[in-house]
């Protein structure tokens, strides 16, 4: 149903309009239109104008007066607030303005992180609707964002403990650049290309970084006639990068996202037709489905597989245009996966499968409003040629309705099949709805399976808006709701929870939609209807008998649920979890059932529920709850006829009940006066102008009931004058009706039919509200004053002391005073006061705004709100006093506190969990297809109640006064007294409080410290634990312990410190010892750097002045004077001053606590952890720091040593010298021109950073002469612009200083490490073990050392030798773990040192390493990996000669056996890789030696060289615009090997592995050889699936035919090693990535294998091939000669004369038939049929003895291939039977009395068929005609089986 577009199209008038106001003085760009529906909304444009007005001026003003803190994030957040109360209520200059502000903040470079973050979502909040500004309003530079991005997530000095960063902060940063994005300029592509290519080393981490970059920065919404700036410049760059990418690094998912908003944003303009079937590939892949019998999964392509999400979103923008190719893939890949959807399916991949079903509707849907219902903005549109047609829809609806329907009842629940169903029966009802309901009316019917019902159900629920809307598309939708509707009743059934609570879902959903008004009396008085009017005419009349008969089954309901007996008797006042969720669904059920009704109807259901709640008597707590929710629902929907019912009634119960005076005093009430009662209290929660008719009566009944002893009695007493009051002051809509004005129309006028399912209309919703009227306002204050006066003035005595009241009588005073106040929240006045001064100083003003909610004070009465906090606090400090152990009364003393605080008559959770419940809602029942807020009219009139109340709770960040401050210390009282409930309670308000004031948490610090001071003598352990607590927080609030600011922490942490000597402080208690560990956890989980300088730059400064002048709307406040700004920048001057002075003294204070005497050593350990978070990278730890953690690298304990290595390796970091760096050219440098366009790889401009033994720097002049570049990256893509390089020895820092050249804190450190002793105790510590077996190399210690000889060069070798060659020698696992940690730090830390020194130090260094590497052990020689590929990590491979050459000297001598050879190759292997593309020498030179080992003997040397041939040759990679590499090329190593390997590859027999383990002397024949290398070759390819870029498929096929003889074919853990190795290699190589090109080679492999006369290999050709085709099944597909081969290689291999080969290939057919690869066509049929019909043989008699019978004569192969091919059509099809299937299943049974084998075949087919068939066999029955029924019922065995 389309409304009608408005003319112009422009926005529709504004709702009530502006009568006798000007025009606006500037037009908003876009406002939340919910405000204009309030009843106040005329006065909210003065209101926002003043708020604009202060917010621009204030910010202006405190950004140029240089104050960031108090005034820039005081009004930033006024910002954010304005913008969620009004939207983005400002002009277009505004907007930009802001932006540009906020843009310059978040880009100060020393910005404090905490800062950062809260402008930055600002900034993404301000950017959001980019609609809003084109690219010609706002431009924004990237390189801001390029650095932050840099600075944070790539941080240099984050893992030495330098930085402290929160965790939000990437996904903050992500999202800021991705809101930035479409406003870069148009040459940032250009640029960004140029910074970020030299970075794409495939091998290197940069890659990733690069991609990353990529990924999130490059802009892709460039209008078209920019294309050439901008995607133009990359896209064949990077798509031909990620087509011939084959094993998934991890930067390929990254490359689709790309991709995918790229396809998104520029739908039409990119021809993706020559990619989609490598798409559709990838993606299928990326699903990670099992396929064939035994599979292995390469691990890498689980945690690597791309994120649906952006799948979807790639797919989506692809499809339409002329071509339909995309359609046609994505028909072939729900083809190729509908049956793992169905429910019998289950494993890790369904969740993928699943999300994939449930985005694919919804990002259509969505690509489908942007085309035809968005308004245009300035976003390059869609070219009418790509738009989606309507045949496009269809087919795409058609493709994928299968698999949702199998997933409706899926195993994980329904939920996503619901969403997706939503979606689709958006765009074609007719096509998605009927099947739907096929499933549903039979899962109505069945009583055994209530998962189908659940499920049905909640899938119609999705598509109920569609269905009952009806619409040109599927206009008989709508006479189904009646069936529906009757038959879901007997689902509210006590029994089944879950059935219960999901047929009140539905029959909630269905009559929200719907009036249910009978309007069969129409057909009579008008004859211009249609059928399926006049059809549903007549269906109206059962809406009576549906209300009725549901009204019967809730009263079933809830006479079930009535408490039983045993229940009453112990004091449980709650519903169980499970009764208060059928209570709310009963509840809102009927509520809507009756809103909807129509006049006739409801009076009839009134009488009905009236009868029943008076004829019985419940009990309070379960039923009566329930049927009391009845009661309010019929009374709300129409109080007045209603309360005429109820009021009189209940009257006239309770005072007849309450004449006698002895009633008042009894513990135990009657029954019947209590559910009067209750009765009473829930009723008159309506319209309050409705209940002032009956005032008189309700007040006589508080007068006789709120005083009553029974404890149940006066609670229902005081719900009613609570409901009372709220009643009568709050502001609320009366009614949820679907149409406006409700249904009491005559027919003639009104036509409800008309209305079925219609959204609500915005512009007319004409909301009635309830606005207090004086008169109930007077009713109001007159309930205060005659009940809560008399409490307050007995309270006040009592809290005096002049008047003894008993616990109960308090108890009873302060609920109703508790009542009253939460009743009259927002008729209260907030409290008023002095503001609490000086807690900071703003030369801005921090003024609060206050709002309007729809009511004046009177400000002329006595405000109760102040009358109850004084009497409140008297009488709390009269308790605390005097009976501490009254819990109770304190329990409700600290309610009445929060709500005195807080309470503006709604509550925050409530409304939290409203607007979550809203949200809910509005997502199962929006239309996004037509999007414009069409939603049903209830949830216009909810979304508005809730911006009203947003507004009553904006009341954050209030004023601080004086009597805030006297409640927040009797609530920080409460939290430290001595029962740990009442405790409890008071923190979780006194949190709530210290969220809600500026600034009070530096006020209330002080306090919560005193009891943690050591000197006091008077503090208890409860106190001192309430103090602990006070200072943790909660999980959601603030933590006072851990205020991101100086003046804060300065207090908190020291304090923290030396409690541990207060007396009240016991480590025995076990629950203290765990408040220090949370606290000191909490505070380094939050900790984020605190700024140390505050400083904003000029530009910034500039734009705020434009700011503060900026007009409309505008404040008349002087603009800011030049000295006002001098003075504004001393102040800052000082503050940067203060921050650093703090920053010191706590260092210091924090030194102090920790070497305080007897200071227990927990709390020891707190002081150092918190001193260790204080380093920073922009400021040197002061001395006394760094000297206290030097001597602790020597502490007993060893947490604090860890705790010192860590920190002393960041301060080393700090007193790094800064290093002269100069920039090259590296093309003078090789002596070659650039090349024209892009070419990575080894080129001759790079070939000067290659090493090569000849010309390595072996004296001093050639070391200095060289330009080492140590990153190994540089130069791999291409050189970067400008590529810098260290300067020369003699314009380094000075090597080798004396002492008194150091500055200070360098000679701490160097007087420590001089000194022997020192040195030798810590080596002592550092080899001992920590956690045995399971300690690493610790990159901390390695930072230590690196740090040490980075800054001291050699100065300490001489102390440090002797113990290297003791540790050396030492294989103890700890030692050799502390020596290679060393020794890395040495290698690393050489870096700067001059020849002399680095030759020196290899000297040293190469006679322990060869001792180390001979002694390496099974737990030693990962640590010496690591600390080899650690030594040669981002080092010029030319500086370390002397280690290569040491590594390659005889990795496989032999000496110290195969474990030590092993080892060797291990640690020489990560040294190389380090290295990448730079030390081809090397590698040739390995390969040449490794080539004559490859037969080696040992298994573990074997596997190891394996792996390292994957990174020998991983460098040989065919990547797009890559030179040919001069490192090893496969090709040619493997046609060597397949020489060697030709005696194995000639002959034909099995290959069994008949050499045993021994090294056999004299020579071993060729074969034997040949047999040893396989298995090294086996080993290697095994290796390198998972690891290298791209497979070099060519040279794997000629070792294929070799593989498959060797195969095992059954499923044998005792087959030996090389037999388990091709099994597994093969089932690797079948799944890898095939390029198109290589597709004919692999199947000439096959078919030539097919041929082979080995068995087992033409049995394993035809597993490879199941999962070679599925894992590429579209590039196969794509490749017409490629199928019929497959399909000719298949019906080949079905005549094969050994029956396992047959058998595997028809399963092999069915699984090729059921992912649709190859169609079952009548040639197919016909020829099977044909193969069938052979005649066999005469059996001759035979002597018993003769051996003729065990080879099958070729009729019988022939036979049976026919038999097993329609089994194989049979079966392909396991969910569903096809028309030709009944044939073929008659054709099949005629063979059941063939000789064996065939008629084992037929009787597996069939069992099969039985078996998958059975679930639904009532459906599938459809499909036969009876004759065959009864063959197939005699066929099948058991014929009870389908009676």
């Amino acid at each position: 149903m389309e409304a009608p577009e408005r003319a112009g199209g422009g926005e529709p008038p504004e709702p009530g309009g502006r009568p006798g106001l000007g025009p606006r003085a500037f037009v908003p760009q876009k406002e939340i239109v919910y405000n204009k529906l309030l009843p106040y909304a005329e006065r909210l444009d003065a209101e926002s104008d003043v708020q604009l007005a202060q917010i621009k001026s204030n910010l202006g003003r405190a950004v140029q007066l240089q104050e960031l803190w108090p005034g820039g994030l005081f009004w930033t957040r006024k910002l954010s607030t304005y913008i969620r109360l009004y939207g983005r209520k400002f002009s277009k200059e505004d907007h930009v303005l802001f932006i540009k502000l906020l843009y310059e903040l978040v880009s100060i470079p020393k910005l404090e992180i905490s800062m950062m973050q809260g402008f930055a979502r600002l900034l993404i909040n301000l950017l959001k609707k980019k609609e809003l500004l084109s690219r010609d309003d706002l431009e924004l530079p990237w390189r801001p964002l390029y650095d932050m991005v840099e600075k944070i997530l790539y941080s240099k000095t984050e893992h030495l403990g330098l930085n402290s960063f929160p965790n939000s902060v990437e996904n903050v940063l992500k999202t800021l650049v991705k809101s930035c994005r479409p406003y870069f300029p148009a040459d940032a592509t250009a640029e960004m290309l140029e910074e970020w290519r030299p970075l794409m080393c495939p091998f290197d981490v940069t890659m990733q970084k690069a991609i990353t970059y990529f990924e999130i920065f490059l802009p892709t919404s460039l209008p078209p006639e920019m294309h050439h700036k901008g995607f133009k410049l990359w896209f064949d760059e990077l798509i031909g990068l990620w087509v011939s990418v084959q094993n998934l690094p991890q930067w390929e998912g990254q490359l689709v996202n790309l991709f995918a908003r790229l396809a998104t944003d520029n739908i039409g303009y990119i021809d993706w037709d020559p990619y989609v079937p490598k798409i559709f590939t990838r993606i299928l892949r990326s699903l990670n489905l099992p396929v064939g019998s035994s599979q292995v999964l390469v691990p890498r392509f689980l945690t690597n597989a791309y994120d649906i999400g952006h799948a979807v979103i790639w797919i989506t923008a692809m499809m339409g245009g002329p071509s339909k190719l995309v359609q046609k893939h994505l028909a072939g890949l729900f083809n190729s996966i509908t049956s793992f959807y169905h429910p019998s399916n289950n494993g890790r991949w369904l969740n993928k499968l699943m999300k994939l079903l449930q985005r694919l509707p919804n990002s259509v849907v969505r690509r489908l409003h942007r085309e035809r219902y968005k308004k245009p903005s300035w976003l390059t549109p869609v070219p009418e040629s790509h738009k989606l047609t309507d045949q496009d829809v269809t087919d795409f609806v058609q493709c994928i309705i299968q698999p949702v329907l199998l997933a409706m009842f899926s195993k994980t629940g329904s939920l996503e099949a619901a969403q997706a169903l939503q979606n689709l029966a958006l765009m074609r009802p007719e096509l998605v709805i009927p099947p739907v309901l096929e499933r549903t009316y039979p899962a109505l019917e069945t009583l055994t399976e209530p998962h189908q019902l659940t499920a049905t159900l909640s899938c119609v629920i999705g598509v109920a808006r569609s269905l009952v809307s009806g619409g040109k598309w599927f206009p008989e939708g709508p006479t189904h709701m009646l069936p529906l509707l009757m038959r879901a009743l007997p689902g509210v059934d006590p029994n089944d929870f879950s059935k219960c609570m999901i047929t009140f879902q539905f029959i909630g959903t269905f009559s929200t939609l719907v009036p249910l008004v009978d309007c069969s009396s129409v057909l009579q008085e008008r004859n211009d209807l249609t059928e399926i009017e006049k059809e549903l005419c007549s269906a109206t009349a059962e809406f009576e008998d549906f209300v009725l008969q549901f009204m019967d089954r809730c009263f079933g309901l809830i006479e079930s649920s009535t408490l039983e007996q045993t229940r009453e008797e112990t004091e449980t006042e709650k519903m169980t979890h499970l009764e208060s969720l059928v209570e709310l669904g009963l509840s809102s059920t009927f509520s809507t059932i009756l809103t909807q009704c129509s006049k006739e109807i409801f009076m009839v259901a009134l009488q009905k529920v009236f009868n029943f709640s008076v004829s019985h008597i419940f009990e309070t707590r379960v039923a009566g709850r329930m049927v009391a929710d009845m009661c309010r629902a019929a009374v709300k929907c129409c109080p007045e006829e209603s309360l005429k019912l109820f009021v009189p009634h209940c009257y006239g119960v309770i005072t007849q009940l309450t004449m006698n005076d002895d009633v008042l005093n009894e513990e135990e009430l009657d029954k019947e006066l209590l559910w009067n009662l209750q009765l009473l209290s829930e009723i008159t929660r309506v319209d309050g102008k409705k209940l002032l008719l009956y005032r008189e009566q309700l007040v006589k009944i508080l007068q006789r009931t709120l005083h009553l002893t029974c404890k149940q009695g006066y609670i229902l007493s005081c719900n009613l004058l609570h409901h009372l009051l709220r009643s009568t002051t709050l502001i609320y809509p009366t009614e949820y009706c679907s149409v406006p004005g409700g249904f009491n129309k005559p027919p003639s006028e009104y036509f409800p039919i008309k209305d079925w399912g219609k959204p609500g209309d915005l512009w007319n919703l004409g909301i009635q509200w309830h606005v207090p009227s004086s008169e109930e306002v007077s009713f109001a204050f007159y309930l205060l004053d005659s009940f809560l006066q008399p409490e307050l003035i007995k309270l006040q005595c009592c809290g005096d002391g002049e008047l003894e009241m008993s616990r109960d009588d308090i108890l009873q005073s302060l609920t109703i005073v508790h009542n009253c106040l939460i009743g009259s929240g927002n008729l209260l006045p907030p409290l008023k006061g002095e503001p609490v001064t000086n807690l900071v100083p703003s030369m801005v003003s921090l003024e609060e705004t206050k709002l309007y909610t729809g009511l004046e004070h009177d400000l002329s009465r006595e405000n109760h709100r102040e009358a109850i906090a004084s009497v409140i606090r008297k009488l709390l400090n009269h308790i605390l006093d005097n009976s501490e152990d009254d819990t109770k009364s304190l329990f409700l003393i600290i309610k009445i506190i929060g709500d005195l605080l807080q309470f503006q008559g709604s509550h925050k959770h409530e409304f939290d969990s409203r607007w979550k419940s809203f949200n809910l809602v509005k997502k199962s029942m929006e239309n996004r297809l037509h999007g414009k807020k069409q939603h049903i009219r209830a949830l216009l009139i909810d979304r508005v109640m809730l911006q009203h109340e947003l507004r009553t709770l904006t009341v954050e960040g209030c004023e601080y006064k004086r009597i805030h401050q006297d409640m927040i210390r009797d609530l920080l009282r409460l939290s430290t007294s001595s029962y740990s409930q009442v405790r409890n309670k008071a923190q979780q308000t006194f949190f709530a409080a210290l969220g809600a004031y500026n600034f009070c948490c530096r006020d209330i610090i002080p306090l919560v410290l005193e009891f943690l001071r050591p000197d006091r003598q008077d503090v208890t352990q409860q106190q001192f634990k309430g103090a602990l607590y006070c200072l943790l927080g909660n999980h959601s609030g603030v933590c006072l312990a851990n205020l991101h600011d100086w003046d804060c922490i300065v207090q908190t942490w020291p304090a923290l410190v030396s409690s541990g000597l207060s007396q009240a402080m016991s480590l025995e208690k076990p629950s203290i010892v765990r408040l220090f560990d949370d606290l000191a956890e909490k505070i380094h989980r939050q900790y984020e750097t605190i700024g140390l300088d505050f400083t904003i730059p000029k530009p910034c400064a500039a734009i705020a002045e434009l700011l503060e002048q900026s007009k409309n709307p505008s404040i008349s406040q002087t603009l800011l004077s030049p000295e006002k700004i001098k003075e504004g920048q001393k102040r800052q001057q000082e503050k940067n001053a203060d921050a650093l002075r703090n920053y010191e003294s706590l260092v210091n204070t924090l030194l102090d606590g920790v070497e305080q005497r007897n200071l227990p050593w927990k709390f020891e350990h707190i002081g150092i952890g918190l001193l260790s978070l204080l380093l920073r990278d922009d400021r040197v730890l002061p001395l006394r720091a760094i000297r206290f953690f030097v001597e602790n690298l020597n502490h007993d304990a060893i947490v604090v040593r860890k705790m010192a290595i860590s920190a002393v390796a960041g301060i080393l970091k700090q007193l790094k010298r800064t290093h002269k760096k100069l920039t090259i050219n590296p093309y003078e440098i090789s002596g070659c021109p650039k090349p024209t366009k892009i070419l990575a790889g080894d080129r001759p401009d790079n070939h000067w950073l290659h090493y090569d033994s000849k010309n390595i720097p072996r004296t001093k002049k050639e070391w200095e002469s060289s330009c080492f570049v140590e990153k190994t990256h540089w130069g791999y893509y291409n050189w970067p612009k400008n590529m810098v390089v260290y300067a020369g020895v003699e314009e380094q820092p000075k090597l080798g200083r004396s002492r008194e050249d150091m500055t200070e804190a360098e000679q701490i450190v160097y007087d420590r490490f001089s000194d022997p002793k020192f040195v030798e105790q810590l080596i002592t510590f550092l080899s001992l073990e920590d956690r045995k077996g399971r300690d690493k190399f610790s990159p901390r210690r390695f930072c230590l050392f690196k740090g040490i000889f980075r800054n001291f060069d050699d100065a300490f070798l001489p102390v440090l030798k002797p113990h290297l060659e003791r540790l050396v020698a030492d294989s103890h696992e700890s030692t050799q773990r502390c020596v290679a940690e060393i020794i890395a730090g040495l290698i690393r830390g050489s870096k700067h040192w001059t020849f002399e020194k680095v030759e020196k130090l290899w000297e040293l260094l190469c006679p322990l390493l060869r001792t180390a590497l001979s002694n390496m052990t099974v737990e030693t020689y990962n640590d010496w990996g690591t600390c080899i590929a650690t030594s040669c990590e981002s080092r010029d491979p030319r500086k370390l000669h002397w280690l290569f050459e040491l590594l390659l000297e005889s990795p496989l001598s032999g000496e110290g056996g195969s474990f030590v050879d092993a080892c060797r190759l291990y640690v020489l292997q990560g040294g190389l890789a380090q290295q990448e593309w730079r030390v081809p020498e090397l590698l040739h030179r390995l390969l040449k030696y490794l080539e004559p080992k490859l037969t080696q003997v040992y298994k573990n040397v074997r596997e190891r060289i394996g792996s390292v041939l994957t990174y020998i040759f991983m460098i040989d990679v065919s990547l797009p615009n890559t030179a040919p590499t001069t490192s090893p090329c496969i090709p040619e190593f493997t046609a060597r090997v397949l020489e060697k390997l030709k005696p194995l590859t000639d002959v034909d027999e099995e290959i069994q592995n008949h050499v045993m383990e021994e090294n056999g002397v004299g020579e071993e024949d060729e074969r034997t050889q040949g047999i040893k290398l396989l298995k090294t070759i086996l080993k290697w390819l095994m290796a390198s699936a998972g690891r290298s870029f791209s497979t070099a498929v060519k040279e794997q096929l000629q070792l294929l035919p070799l593989f498959f003889k060797i195969a095992p074919v059954e499923n044998d853990n005792s087959y030996d090693e090389l037999k388990r190795d091709a099994k597994l290699c093969l089932s690797l190589m079948s799944q890898g990535l095939l390029y198109p090109h290589q597709v004919p080679l692999v199947l000439q492999v096959l078919n030539q294998t097919a041929r082979s006369s080995s068995w087992h290999a033409r049995y394993t050709v035809l597993t490879y091939l199941q999962t070679m085709v599925f894992y590429n099944l579209f590039i196969f597909l794509n490749n017409e000669d490629a199928v019929k081969d497959i399909r000719w290689l298949i019906i080949c291999l079905l005549e094969d004369e050994q029956l396992e080969v047959r058998e595997m290939a028809a399963t092999t057919l069915s699984g090729l038939l059921q992912c649709n690869f190859l169609t079952m066509d009548s040639a197919m049929q016909v020829h099977f049929e044909q193969l069938c019909k052979t005649k066999l043989p005469k059996k001759r008699k035979r002597d018993p003895g003769s051996v003729g019978d065990t080879i099958p004569s070729a009729e019988l192969v022939r036979r049976h291939a026919g038999v097993l091919g329609l089994g194989a059509c049979v079966l392909s099809s396991p969910y569903d039977v096809p028309t030709w299937m009944p044939q073929l299943l008659m054709n099949l049974s005629a063979h059941l009395n063939d000789p064996q084998p065939i008629e084992m075949t037929v009787k597996k087919t069939l069992s099969n068929f039985r078996r998958t068939h059975h679930d639904n066999w009532q459906e599938h029955k459809q499909q036969f005609t009876d004759d065959q029924l009864l063959v197939l019922t005699d066929l099948l065995v058991s014929p009870c089986y389908y009676a």
